[in-house]
Order: C-alpha cells, then sequence, then structure tokens
C-alpha cells in the first residue's frame, strides 16, 4: 500500500474526513452525498472531487471499473436506525439496510483491487455507539459481515471496544469521545476500523503505554473535586452550585456558561432547542451579556472541528447548517485516527506490533471466532497497558470559552422572554430538575416583559 492513501466516501455529509485526512497527504477520489445542502457544501469545497451520489449504485459501478477502488473506505452510514431518536430499529429500518450496503462496497472495493494486484483496502465506519446494544444485533451483522463470515455474530453483550479476526478482514471498534480531542462536546462515538488479514487495526485504535489514562484521570477528577474546580476530567453531572457558575469576559463582552463543555450536537439543534434534556441542564445555551442565547452555527461548526463559517455557502439556512453541522463527524477525532493509521504504516514496515493477546481472554462467541470483548485499560504487563477507553492517552482540554462568538450574533438566537417562560414552565409542568443558575437567568428574563407593562 503506498505511504500517501488514497480514499473515498459515502453517506459523505460535508466531508469532515477531508479536512482530518488531507494533513497526512491522503488523496479523495470521490465522494457520495445524496442530501442537497450538503451536496452544496462539498461542491462549494472540493469542485474537483466527484460526488458520485447514491450510495447503493457503488459496487457495481466499482465492479464494472467506472469508479477507482481506493486505499481507504471511510462512512458514516445513518446512525438514527440506532438512536433513541430512530427508536433503535436497527437493520429493520430502510436506513440500517445501508450498513450491509457499506459492506457491499468494501467487497467491490477489495475484488477490484485484487484484480490490480493491491492489497485490500482500510475501511473507517463511524456511528452512535447506541448500535452496540440494537435489539436486531445490528452490530453482530455488520462487523461479522466486514470480517468474511456467512452468519452474525452473537454474544451476550457488546463492549465498547473489540477486535475481531475473521477469514478475509481483522477489525477492532472502539467508543471514543470527542470532548478529550480539544472539543468542547461531548460526543461518544462507536468507530470501526478493517483491514486485510495483514493489517493489524488493534495496533491503530489501541493505544499502549506505561500510564493507565483511566486510572489517573479519575485521580484527576478527585483532586478537582477537592479544590472544587470544574474541568475535562470532572463529572458531567456535577451540581455543585459553585461548580455549575461560570462567568468570563471577551473585551468587554460578558459570557456566562452553565456547563464547560456542551452535551452531544444534534442534527435537529435547530429546531428542538427549547424541548429536551438540552434545555434544562443548560449545555446548548450560553448567557451573552446576561442574556441568554442558542450556540450559533458559527459556534457548532467550532464543537465539531470545522474552520468557521465553513457551512456558510450559498443557499443555505441555519436549519441546513445544524442538521449538517450536527449529522458530521468530529474532526479531530477522525484526525487522530489518520495519524494513528499513519504511525501503523510506518511502524508496519519495521515490524514493530504490540502483542496483547496473552492479557485477554478470547470471548465466547456462536461462530467460535478469534473474539476480544474490551473495555477501558487492560494490563499488559507491569510496564505496559493498552487502552481501548473513551480517553486517549493524550487528552487535550477545551472549554466552550474557546469558541464563542463575540460579535456579529443575530437577534434571533437570542431566547425571548416568553421562550424563557416556556421553558420554566414545561419544568414545572413535568417536574424536571434544571440547572440553577440557567433557571435564576430565564426567570430575571422572564418576568422583564411583564415588569416593562407594570411600569
Amino acid at each position: 500500500m503506498k505511504d500517501k492513501l488514497t480514499f473515498g466516501s459515502v453517506c459523505s455529509g460535508i466531508e469532515a474526513s477531508q479536512l482530518a485526512f488531507a494533513p497526512f497527504g491522503y488523496e479523495q477520489l470521490w465522494s457520495s452525498e445524496i442530501a442537497e445542502f450538503p451536496s452544496k457544501v462539498l461542491h462549494h469545497h472540493y469542485p474537483n472531487i466527484p460526488n458520485l451520489g447514491d450510495m447503493t449504485e457503488l459496487p457495481d459501478l466499482i465492479l464494472k471499473g467506472k469508479v477507482q477502488a481506493p486505499d481507504l473506505f471511510c462512512g458514516g452510514t445513518p446512525c438514527q436506525a440506532f438512536s433513541l431518536a430512530g427508536w433503535k430499529n436497527g437493520l429493520a429500518d430502510k436506513r440500517g439496510q445501508l450498513t450491509i450496503t457499506f459492506i457491499e462496497i468494501a467487497n467491490a472495493i477489495d475484488e477490484t483491487r485484487a484484480k490490480e494486484k493491491k492489497d485490500r483496502s482500510i475501511v473507517l465506519w463511524e456511528n452512535v455507539e447506541g448500535v452496540l446494544n440494537d435489539k436486531t444485533n445490528a452490530f453482530g451483522n455488520f462487523i461479522a459481515g466486514l470480517a468474511g463470515f456467512d452468519d452474525e455474530i452473537k454474544v451476550s453483550k457488546w463492549t465498547k471496544s473489540g477486535y475481531l479476526e475473521g477469514p478475509n478482514r481483522n477489525v477492532a471498534w472502539r467508543v471514543i469521545d470527542a470532548k478529550y480531542f480539544g472539543l468542547a462536546q461531548q460526543r461518544k462515538r462507536l468507530y470501526v476500523l478493517a483491514g486485510g488479514k495483514d493489517f493489524r487495526p488493534d495496533q491503530v485504535l489501541f493505544e499502549f503505554d506505561n500510564q493507565n489514562i483511566v486510572k489517573k484521570l479519575k485521580a484527576s477528577k478527585q483532586d478537582n473535586s477537592n479544590g472544587n474546580i470544574f474541568n475535562l476530567f470532572s463529572d458531567s453531572h456535577q451540581t455543585n452550585e459553585i461548580l455549575d457558575k461560570k462567568v468570563f469576559y471577551k473585551g468587554n463582552t460578558k459570557f456566562e456558561i452553565f456547563r464547560e463543555y456542551t452535551d452531544c450536537l444534534y442534527s435537529a439543534y435547530g429546531t428542538k432547542w427549547n424541548g429536551n434534556a438540552a434545555a434544562y441542564n443548560g449545555s446548548l445555551y450560553i448567557a451573552q451579556d446576561d442574556r441568554i442565547r442558542r450556540f450559533t452555527p458559527l459556534e457548532c461548526e467550532r464543537l465539531m472541528g470545522f474552520p468557521d463559517n465553513y457551512t456558510s455557502v450559498n443557499g443555505n439556512s441555519d436549519t441546513n447548517r445544524f442538521q449538517a453541522i450536527g449529522n458530521s463527524w468530529a474532526v479531530p477525532v477522525v484526525k487522530w485516527i489518520g495519524n494513528q493509521i499513519d504511525n501503523f504504516l510506518k511502524q508496519k514496515t519495521n515490524h514493530e506490533v504490540t502483542c496483547w493477546y496473552k492479557s485477554a481472554r478470547k470471548s465466547t462467541n456462536n461462530l467460535s471466532a478469534d473474539l476480544y470483548l474490551l473495555d477501558n485499560v487492560i494490563s499488559i504487563n507491569q510496564k505496559l497497558y493498552l487502552n481501548s477507553s473513551t480517553v486517549p492517552n493524550t487528552p487535550i482540554e477545551s472549554t466552550i470559552e474557546d469558541i464563542v462568538q463575540i460579535d456579529n450574533v443575530p437577534e434571533k438566537f437570542y431566547l425571548s422572554p416568553q421562550a424563557c417562560r416556556g421553558i420554566l414552565r414545561r419544568k414545572q409542568e413535568r417536574d424536571l430538575k434544571m440547572n440553577s443558575q440557567l433557571e435564576t437567568l430565564m426567570t430575571i428574563i422572564g418576568q422583564e416583559e411583564r415588569t416593562l407593562q407594570e411600569a
């Protein structure tokens, strides 16, 4: 395989992979996106990269030689089938079936590459972690098909990380949280990496070091709690009044945040900002000069690691931008994976592979496959740990303070007194808990209009 990989993507969205892989010199051959607005963004930024449209047509096009077979194939098939929003219908959902199409494309690529006397491609797939406990065993179907088995793999429970050796491909997976990659957003996503029998995805997705990063973070969290410091390593459900409040200034502008990082951005953020849990825990609001507002599209781009105004293209609406950003990948996480792939390909040349099998027990499964279900950190020996947790060995901290937009925030993003009263009323009717500082400020704003009317 070449040092500088070629790649193609499906369900390309606004193409986070292009931004993530560009620093390593990877060349994108094609993308595949059918949604109108993301397609506009792709055409705007990458007019010379063909958008092939419907991914279901790709297997045939690749096998007929009409589309090149890249070194790396990536995509995140629709997550709605596996998310709470989609009621976890898995493969029973039409969108979930695209997961099977994803495998068909990977197989078509490898069949073509075999004729060209090339190695199997590297395959990267991203989805919500909910796929691990989907009721149709979608994950067992997916990795079994990817590995080359004819039947699904059944286990009692899928863990957040693991490794499988199949007749055609080796497969590793790991749930990773974007908040440890310099983004002020708690976004846990499942990343699956696969390749031919000479490719070791475990050496890419898992990390090997002399420290137990999870244990280290827990100790740091305890120290911070004792000192009333609220940061990356603090409990996301911290309720201490002192820790909830965070005020800072940028120039003469006063900001107040209610959480150090946001909950996961979702595609419907632009239209459902006042109707879910985030409306009450404060994670998707900010106060600017004592007025509460939603995050702007620009701030959401920053929360995902995109360049400023990346989605501000002709014909866009704010809703278009929120949806496209919320459906995308967190760029720094995929960039980290790209760096790991790059390092592995260099190490492979030097035959540097860390052996960890003897430190983990094979997991029982219906196919008697070489399957390892992992979680967090395991000790390989007295000096070496395998990290397959949601935290990388070198976490990078960030706060919402890093991404706030100071100027030119449109008035429509501020919550009106009526909107504040509506949220407070629903909180009361449903007997919901609410961030105390957010509730105080909403109450003040909600009374402003009435105070003026009574004056």
